[in-house]
C-alpha cells in the first residue's frame, strides 16, 4: 500500500511534459494561417479550407487516441507507450510545418495538410495518454487538483514562451526564418519535457484493464455515465464562452481599444494571472469542494469580463484590470475541471472495476477542439451579419463589444447554472485526509 500524495519533485516531474505540449499548440493555431497565406503565397481560401478539414479530423480522431491509450495499459510501459510513439510524430510534423520546401502554391497546400495531420496525430496521441496518466497518479479527491493545477501552471508557461519567442525571433530575422528557428529549438524542449515526465514522474497506480469491447463502443462508453454527460454539457458551454473572446480579442484591441500593439501584453497578463492563481483554486476546492470552487471561478469571470462591454478607445488600464481578473478566474478552469473529470472517470464508469481514463479524456479533448470551431462559427458570421468590418473603428458598447463581452458572459452564466444543477460533487469526502492505497473512498 502507498499513500496518494505526491512530493514536489514527483509533481513537477509529471507536469514537465505540459510545457512543450502548450508550446506546440499555440504557433499551430496562431502563426500557420498568416505564414502560409501571407509569406508563402498559398491562397487564403485554400489555407482556410485545409485548416478546417484538418481540425475536424483532429477532433474526430481524439476518441480513437483515447481508445489506444486505454489498450496500451496492458503493456509494461502502460500509457507511457503512446507518449513515446507520439514524440517523433509531433517533432517531425512541427519542423515540417515551419520548414516547407520551395515548391508551387498547390504543392505547399499539400505539404501544409500533410504536416498538420502528422502534428495533430502526435499531439492527440501524446496529450490524451498524458492527461489519463495524470488522472491515475492518485485516487484522492484533493490530490488530483494539485496534479491538474501544477500541470496547468506549466502549460501556461509553455503558452507564454510560444507567444513571445516567435515574435522576438521574427522581429530580428523575419517571420519565415524566425518560425524555422523556433521549430528547431522546440525539439530539445520536447525531448527534455517528455524525458523528465517519463523517467522521473511517479508511476501510475495499477488499474484493472479495460474490458474487451468493440472499438466504437469503447470510445463512446463514457457517455453512458450520467455525471460525464453533465460534465460535457458544462464543458461545451463554458468552453464556447471562453473561445469567443479568444477568437475576437485581436479585433477588439485593434478596433475598440485602438491599441493593437498591446495585444501581446494583454494576453501575457491574462495567462500570468491564470498561473499565479492556481494555489488559490487548490485551496478553494479543498474548502468548498470542486464544484463550488469552479462555480465561484465562473461567476468571478463574468463579474470581471462584463466590464469590457463598456470600454472604448484608450481604455488600456481598465482593460488590463479586466484581463488580470478574468485570467485569475481562468485558473479555476485549468485546475478544477480536469480534476473533476478524473473523479468522474473513476466513479461514474459504467462498470465500477473498469478504468478507461483514455476514453474519457479523448472525448473531453474532442469537445475542447470543437468548442473552438463552434466559437468561430458563431461569432464571426454573427459579426458580419450585424455589419462589422475588421479594421473599422468601433465605439464602446457597439456590435463588436456586444459579441466580444456580453454574449460570452451570458453563455458562461448558462454554464454556471448547469454546473449548479450537475451531480458532480456527490463524492466529495467529508474527511479530506489522504487514504491509503486500496482503501475505499465511497
Amino acid at each position: 500500500m502507498r499513500e496518494r500524495r505526491l512530493n514536489r519533485r514527483e509533481l513537477f516531474a509529471y507536469a514537465a511534459y505540459a510545457l512543450p505540449l502548450a508550446m506546440a499548440a499555440l504557433p499551430v493555431y496562431v502563426h500557420v494561417p498568416k505564414f502560409y497565406a501571407e509569406i508563402l503565397g498559398v491562397p487564403l481560401a485554400a489555407v482556410g479550407a485545409i485548416l478546417l478539414a484538418c481540425r475536424l479530423l483532429d477532433a474526430l480522431q481524439d476518441p480513437l487516441c483515447g481508445y489506444l491509450s486505454d489498450r496500451a495499459t496492458k503493456y509494461r510501459l502502460g500509457r507511457r507507450l503512446p507518449i513515446l510513439f507520439s514524440l517523433p510524430l509531433l517533432g517531425a510534423g512541427f519542423i515540417a510545418l515551419f520548414n516547407p520546401p520551395q515548391v508551387s502554391a498547390a504543392a505547399l497546400g499539400v505539404w501544409l495538410a500533410a504536416s498538420l495531420v502528422v502534428v495533430y496525430l502526435g499531439f492527440s496521441l501524446g496529450s490524451i495518454s498524458y492527461y489519463a496518466l495524470g488522472a491515475e497518479l492518485s485516487d484522492d479527491y484533493n490530490e488530483r487538483t494539485r496534479v491538474t493545477a501544477t500541470r496547468g501552471a506549466l502549460a501556461v508557461a509553455g503558452v507564454l514562451i510560444a507567444a513571445a519567442a516567435p515574435q522576438i525571433l521574427s522581429a530580428r530575422m523575419g517571420m519565415a526564418d524566425g518560425l524555422s528557428v523556433f521549430s528547431l529549438a522546440f525539439i530539445p524542449v520536447l525531448l527534455a519535457g517528455a524525458g523528465t515526465t517519463l523517467r522521473h514522474g511517479r508511476c501510475a497506480i495499477l488499474k484493472t484493464l479495460p474490458r474487451a469491447t468493440g472499438v466504437f463502443a469503447a470510445m463512446v462508453e463514457p457517455l453512458t455515465g450520467r455525471r460525464f454527460r453533465w460534465l460535457i454539457l458544462v464543458s461545451i458551454l463554458s468552453g464556447i464562452a471562453a473561445a469567443i473572446p479568444a477568437t475576437l480579442i485581436l479585433f477588439y484591441v485593434q478596433d475598440v481599444l485602438r491599441r493593437p500593439e498591446l495585444s501581446g501584453i494583454f494576453l501575457v497578463l491574462y495567462f500570468l494571472l491564470g498561473a499565479s492563481g492556481m494555489p488559490l483554486w487548490i485551496a478553494a476546492s479543498r474548502r468548498l469542494g470542486k464544484k463550488r470552487a469552479w462555480l465561484m471561478g465562473m461567476l468571478m469571470s463574468v463579474a470581471a469580463f462584463v466590464w469590457a462591454f463598456l470600454l472604448g478607445a484608450g481604455d488600456v488600464l481598465e482593460f488590463a484590470v479586466v484581463c488580470a481578473l478574468s485570467g485569475l478566474a481562468y485558473g479555476a478552469e485549468l485546475a478544477i475541471a480536469p480534476s473533476i473529470l478524473a473523479d468522474v472517470a473513476e466513479r461514474d464508469a459504467p462498470v465500477a472495476t473498469v478504468r478507461s481514463e483514455g476514453a474519457y479524456f479523448g472525448l473531453w479533448q474532442m469537445v475542447d477542439k470543437l468548442n473552438l470551431a463552434l466559437a468561430a462559427g458563431i461569432a464571426l458570421p454573427l459579426l458580419q451579419w450585424l455589419g462589422y468590418q475588421p479594421g473599422s473603428p468601433q465605439s464602446a458598447q457597439g456590435t463588436l463589444s456586444l459579441i466580444y463581452a456580453l454574449v460570452p458572459c451570458g453563455i458562461k452564466l448558462a454554464a454556471g447554472a448547469c454546473l449548479w444543477l450537475a451531480p458532480l460533487d456527490a463524492d466529495k469526502p467529508s474527511n479530506t485526509s489522504l487514504p491509503l492505497h486500496g482503501e475505499s473512498t465511497t
